[in-house]
């Protein structure tokens, strides 16, 4: 016979805890980056709250569209039209106190890679591969884990990138690449949604492919990476058939996308500081002369109309580009634009105010000497709030 002690079962989280390689000490005190706010992301955020994980971060750029009621726990009649991301963090609070939630109302990309530097984990519910691209390059650099997850119709995919073998730009095949070059140009020329069509999918394939997603997630959180079931793999799920299959991914040992960053440098900005200031702090870091100053996006320093000649000096990231600001405001024509992401530290371009070139919020700008490097995480200095902000724009 058994007796039980009623007050050992008093604790939140008693069930949980009696897993036996359990750290509830651990995910209360981590911090995790959610990328997506839609049917995954409802699921990923629902999952990790009632686990007691500390300090969500969920980013999303869109709004609730009644579609979206059907698939998405956490949305209800009165959200329409709210953003994503708020209405998913404010839902966190009546789910667990113990959760801290920020919404993020924003493209991943315009948090910048210092942000993704002060998170323990990715866990991403993206619909498309351009955001894909840029968390798997981020988290590579960081030596970040990053867990993926992806849905359509009765069928979903569950990954997990390591910092070591193949990344996420690793399983790209040609036709990929492709679609993400054409979207790429079309995004500056016009309004039109980027994706072809709304992909099919459900509540039930959300909560499974999600539920998969957290629970590598949290064996990550905890230090127990050797009970991870997925390592440079995927998990495909067949709902139709209640089938599941491995896919292991081979490692491109050309992939662009291998590069590994030494230690972020924090870098104060105020409302004046220019990118001329920061390659002074490479010298002095460096010590000997630069060769080049690498941003993280492409910088678009000019553009030239070929059907009437219009040129006007840009001088912004491309990611903060809108639609319809890649056509020529004379006539109307598709323009050329000139775009750097490796600069001479020479370059007229180097005395403008990083204010004006609308980077990333919390941006690294990398100088280089030879075959060393400084990577520069930029941060609003203390007492100037609003230097990356949009309003500030």
């Amino acid at each position: 016979m058994v007796t039980l002690d009623a007050t050992a079962t008093d604790g939140r989280y008693h069930r949980q805890e009696l897993i036996s390689w359990w750290d509830q000490s651990r995910l209360s005190n981590a911090r995790v980056l959610i990328v997506g706010a839609g049917a995954l992301g409802n699921e990923i955020v629902k999952s990790l709250a009632l686990l007691g994980v500390g300090h969500l971060d969920i980013v999303d750029m869109d709004k609730v569209e009644h579609a979206n009621l059907a698939r998405c726990v956490l949305f209800r009649d009165g959200d329409e039209g709210r953003p994503k991301s708020e209405v998913v963090a404010a839902a966190v609070g009546t789910l667990n106190p113990d959760v801290t939630a920020v919404a993020h109302t924003v493209p991943v990309q315009q948090l910048g890679l210092g942000f993704l530097n002060e998170v323990d984990l990715v866990i991403a519910g993206l619909d498309n591969r351009e955001a894909r691209l840029w968390v798997g390059q981020s988290c590579r650099k960081l030596g970040q884990h990053w867990v993926d997850g992806a849905i359509e119709g009765l069928r979903g995919l569950v990954r997990v990138f390591l910092p070591e073998g193949a990344c996420y730009e690793c399983t790209l095949g040609e036709t990929d690449r492709k679609i993400m070059a054409q979207r790429r140009a079309c995004a500056l020329l016009s309004a039109e949604e980027m994706h072809g069509g709304k992909v099919p999918t459900n509540a039930t394939t959300a909560s499974i492919i999600a539920a998969i997603e957290v629970q590598e997630a949290v064996k990550l959180i905890v230090g127990r990476g050797d009970l991870l079931a997925l390592r440079n793999s995927a998990l495909m799920y067949i709902g139709e058939t209640l089938e599941t299959y491995r896919v292991t991914y081979a490692e491109d040992e050309f992939c662009p996308s291998h590069d590994r960053y030494e230690d972020l440098l924090p870098f104060a900005v105020t409302a004046e500081t220019s990118l001329a200031d920061v390659v002074t702090a490479g010298h002095v870091r460096l010590g000997e002369h630069l060769d080049a100053v690498e941003l993280e996006d492409d910088l678009i320093v000019a553009s030239r109309c070929g059907s009437c000649g219009h040129n006007a000096p840009v001088l912004r990231s491309l990611r903060s580009l809108r639609p319809g600001d890649g056509l020529c405001p004379a006539c109307g024509e598709e323009l050329t634009l000139d775009a750097r992401r490796v600069l001479d530290p020479t370059d007229k371009v180097l005395a403008a105010r990083l204010l004006d070139l609308h980077l990333a919020d919390r941006d690294v700008i990398t100088v280089r000497a030879g075959n060393r490097r400084a990577h520069f995480a930029l941060s609003p200095a203390l007492g100037t709030p609003g230097v990356f902000q949009e309003g500030s724009r």
